[in-house]
């Protein structure tokens, strides 16, 4: 059997498991705190398939009961009612609350800050784990090939993520979150070196692009799918669902992925030829990987290193704090939230798409591979800094998301192309460590950004403050790569 387009059909398979990946990766951030609506009722029908809030006036309480079933006893002065509709009672809720890591006692001021700090730390606990994966996740998909590293990968992720169900408090809840970690961050490096391998050199950043469009996509279901299912099922039961499909996934990956180009059997010859011819990489017989030592002794390897440094850091705030900032600013109720948190997201897949077709672009024109990948970073630079500091400075959370949408479209537009240096630079023996470098100091400056973030209680300012980071990365990139041409 032959299969036209069998590159396409492969990085169809790591689309589709990124997205799962970031479903996975969401499902805590969307879960952690919600504004949950009651409708204020005399007396409880247990028939009603609604949530529905009874005022007990004896201990000035609210009787909340969900459309499952499920009580909650809460306090008047804890209680709000939305602005346009007073028979609506609003509850702050969530995995933050059920697991008591928020006190539920506390005020509304100091609950927010509790929510906020928790989630810091915890997504500090998963970024030390994931960064620690990204760094031997690259020399592992070296080592045994992209094939059996997704397995390995999806196998720790998916278990993670269904086990998180079994969490009773922070520090079970922070285990599961670094397992998830370890898994969640194999993808990166073994997508820049699958994308090598399956690739000519002229398609790789759009290939690139395709892989981060995924993850925007990821993004954009995240919202609606888990809080649909959070909402239909609760936090515990989501956790399984979602966990489970990676598991599901592994099934046509396995079928499908039996071999690279120079050996599948369902590839037709003619791609065959084409994806070999346009390897730089593949006339280099014998090589042998490059040790990190060799990767950092080289400046031009500190362009990747450095440039995600101090770009990621935009990026995983909005994964982790977005939910947060929407629901705290605007005060948006869970429904709200579903519909509106994945707007910037499509933003995100637009520019992967874009920035890796732009640069490909250029190349066809007959431009020089540094030529294009330098001026798709500088397009994506300009398009984030001020688009970043007009979606802090709005009234109202629509205008937010959508200029947030140019923020990460602009963001992966850039991105796309320094995530395709490491196989401008080396060739696939060395494409996943040096990747896996790249991804560990993401990490890091993703971690001193949420640090950082803790001293700041201006959610408008500390969005803001990223914008800073753009100019940062560029420049790093510039200062270290001098000619993006590949390393001998």
């Amino acid at each position: 059997m032959k299969v036209k387009g069998l590159r396409w059909v492969i990085i169809g398979l790591i689309m589709l498991i990124t997205i799962i990946n970031y479903l996975d990766r969401g499902t805590l951030n969307y879960m952690w705190v919600a504004n949950i609506e009651y409708d204020l009722v005399d007396k409880i029908n247990v028939d009603f398939e609604e949530n529905q809030a009874q005022y007990l006036a004896e201990d000035n309480t609210y009787r909340l009961i969900s459309k499952r079933g499920e009580e909650i006893i809460q306090r008047a002065d804890h209680i709000t009612f939305k602005k346009d509709d007073p028979s609506i009672v609003v509850n702050r809720q969530g995995m933050a609350y059920e697991l008591g890591i928020v006190d539920g006692d506390a005020s509304a001021e100091e609950a927010s800050k509790q929510a906020k700090d928790q989630l810091g730390i915890i997504t500090i606990f998963f970024m030390i784990a994931y960064g620690f994966s990204q760094l031997f996740s690259g020399k592992l998909y070296d080592k045994i090939g992209t094939r059996k590293g997704f397995v390995v990968s999806v196998l720790i992720w998916g278990t993670a993520d269904a086990l998180t169900s079994l969490a009773r408090g922070k520090v079970s809840l922070t285990g599961f979150r670094m397992m998830l970690g370890l898994g969640e961050a194999g993808p990166w490096p073994g997508a820049t070196k699958s994308n090598a391998e399956w690739f000519p050199q002229k398609e790789r950043a759009f290939a690139q692009g395709l892989f981060g469009a995924a993850a925007s996509i990821g993004s954009i279901l995240a919202p609606i799918i888990i809080l649909m299912l959070y909402m239909s099922i609760g936090w515990k039961m989501t956790f399984v669902v979602v966990g489970g499909l990676g598991i599901l996934w592994l099934i046509p990956w396995l079928i499908i992925n039996k071999k690279g180009p120079k050996e599948h059997s369902w590839i037709t010859e003619e791609e065959r030829e084409y994806i070999l011819s346009g390897q730089p990489e593949s006339k280099v017989t014998n090589e042998v990987g490059k040790t990190w030592g060799q990767l950092l002794s080289n400046k031009k390897n500190y362009s990747v290193i450095l440039g995600r440094f101090f770009l990621d850091p935009i990026w995983w705030m909005f994964v982790t704090f977005l939910p947060m900032y929407l629901v705290e600013e605007f005060g948006l109720n869970i429904k709200e939230l579903a519909f509106s948190a994945w707007i910037p997201y499509v933003g995100a897949m637009v520019g992967s798409i874009a920035g890796g077709w732009y640069s490909g672009f250029l190349i066809r024109k007959g431009a020089t591979v540094d030529k294009a990948r330098k001026t798709a970073m500088l397009l994506g630079g300009a398009i984030v800094v001020p688009a970043i500091i007009a979606s802090v400075l709005v009234p109202n959370a629509v205008l937010a998301v959508v200029l947030m949408a140019f923020v990460l479209g602009g963001f992966q537009f850039m991105m796309t192309n320094i995530q395709t240096l490491p196989s401008d630079l080396h060739g696939g023996k060395s494409v996943g460590s040096l990747a896996g470098l790249g991804g560990a100091s993401a990490v890091l400056g993703t971690i001193l950004a949420i640090l950082f973030a803790g001293y700041i209680t201006s959610w408008p300012l500390l969005f803001g403050l990223l914008g800073a980071l753009v100019p940062l990365s560029l420049i790093s990139i510039y200062l270290t790569v001098g000619k993006i041409e590949r390393i001998d």
